[in-house]
């Protein structure tokens, strides 16, 4: 989950936000070389003007100030092209659960399991435990196991939800009517926050996510329970 005063992203859980955030920083170190490159032009400017027309005319400068932006361009397409297609990319998941947003809670069905579904509804301050986290904590958790690919198929009742998790890499639109999907698999056990993150009225900040991802035989027992 987010730490108090964090700014940037969460520490990855899965293999695709492991990506993202490599992506993340060779972005931004492209754009920290740019800025230093056109300050110290600036800079260069300012001190001594460049009006000399063999200089400010010459088609070698034409030629850098045409190519180097398309090779920077290039060095940001192919990583991230990567990453979209790493996104997309549905392989025998394990096991599909589905993820039903309503107003405002969701409702989670393992399709993979006879009869195993639950609704997920935010735990009110008053009813949390010592530890627990206020406004994101919830009464039945998404239960998964642990480096096994998952595969969630998102949709919603009644408005536009958006189903996501941060640390996980997954934000997933959940729209009346139609059926999206995408999966993940989380590279260790713990529990894993988010929230909505599509403004769907006026408890929109009050239907948060939470999955939970342990031992195989942990899982297994844990569904045993449910079923029964």
């Amino acid at each position: 989950m987010a730490q108090p005063a964090q700014i940037g992203f969460q520490n990855a859980a899965s293999p695709i936000m492991e990506e993202l955030l490599h992506f993340h920083d060779h972005s931004l170190m492209i754009i920290f070389l740019i800025s230093m490159l056109v300050l110290y032009i600036i800079t260069l400017m300012m001190t001594t003007p460049l009006t000399h027309t063999n200089t400010m005319d010459a088609q070698e400068v034409e030629m850098i100030w045409t190519v180097l932006p398309a090779i920077i361009l290039v060095l940001i397409a192919l990583p991230s092209l990567r990453i979209l297609y790493l996104m997309d990319e549905i392989n025998n998941p394990y096991m599909t659960i589905k993820a039903l947003g309503h107003q405002w809670y969701w409702s989670y069905e393992y399709t993979d399991y006879e009869n195993l579904s639950f609704d997920s509804y935010m735990t009110q301050t008053n009813s949390l435990l010592p530890g627990e986290f206020r406004l994101l904590e919830v009464d039945h958790r998404m239960v998964v196991p642990m480096k096994s690919p998952i595969r969630v198929l998102v949709t919603a009742e009644d408005v536009l939800h958006s189903w996501a998790i941060p640390s996980l890499g997954v934000k997933t639109d959940a729209i009346p009517g139609r059926l999206n999907q995408t999966t993940f698999t989380t590279s260790h056990p713990g529990l894993f926050f988010g929230q909505c993150s599509e403004i769907c009225g006026s408890n929109h900040s009050f239907m948060p996510i939470v999955v939970e991802a342990t031992a195989l035989p942990k899982f297994e027992s844990w569904t045993s329970s449910m079923i029964t």
